[in-house]
């Protein structure tokens, strides 16, 4: 399986339309099996969406075979087709931008799978932000920190990575696996990058700093 997922992964080709365009929109992705190839467009099924790509020359393909086709296309003066390189059946991930409901594909791989469900729209990761303070309290589920008075409350799940010096050895009794309530006490000094979901603060990682020291 890890042959033929690195044989898929091998190849990159840029696709020779007429038109280049400059895209500035954020880029959202999808996953989902190819269901239709046309010389300027790619459709997929993803989930239970159909979702159709427009492609031009600024679109690059990645998938078995590309890199070879490209050259020969090459060597004869021409550039590959989307249909050569891309069949229906084919399990893919599109790098798209929406432009007022049409969907431009920046890039398209070839990939082993799109997922049990079928793939799908993938949900835009929030940007990660900052906060520094001290630990205020702390439980299996929560961490509250207070930087000059203000205190920040975070959810923490099994996802709630904790960095620091000692602790590898805290978690070696416990095969690596140590529990924030372990790895975190009142007073400890912390960074805490975190994601805003919906007012809910997801802890994505804490770094536990060292204390000053007098």
């Amino acid at each position: 399986m890890r042959r033929t997922v690195l044989a898929i992964l091998a190849v990159v080709a840029l696709v020779g339309w007429p038109t280049s365009h400059a895209y500035a929109q954020d880029t959202k992705t999808a996953k989902g099996t190819v269901t239709a190839v046309s010389a300027d467009s790619v459709t997929i099924k993803a989930g239970a969406q159909d979702m159709k790509f427009a492609v031009d020359s600024s679109t690059t393909v990645t998938a078995s075979g590309a890199g070879t086709k490209t050259r020969k296309a090459a060597a004869e003066g021409t550039k590959p087709k989307i249909n050569e390189l891309l069949q229906a059946g084919t399990p893919v991930e599109v790098k798209y931008h929406d432009q007022g409901g049409t969907l431009h594909a920046a890039s398209i791989r070839a990939i082993a799978s799109a997922g049990e469900a079928g793939g799908g729209v993938m949900a835009d990761k929030p940007a990660s932000k900052t906060a520094t303070g001290t630990v205020k309290s702390v439980s299996g589920n929560s961490l509250t920190i207070s930087d000059a008075g203000k205190d920040m409350t975070f959810t923490v799940d099994k996802d709630t990575k904790v960095i620091g010096k000692g602790m590898g050895t805290k978690g070696a009794s416990t095969g690596g696996k140590l529990a924030i309530t372990d790895a975190l006490s009142s007073g400890d000094n912390v960074s805490v990058t975190y994601h805003d979901m919906g007012g809910t603060l997801h802890a994505a990682t804490v770094r536990v700093t060292p204390k000053a020291t007098k």
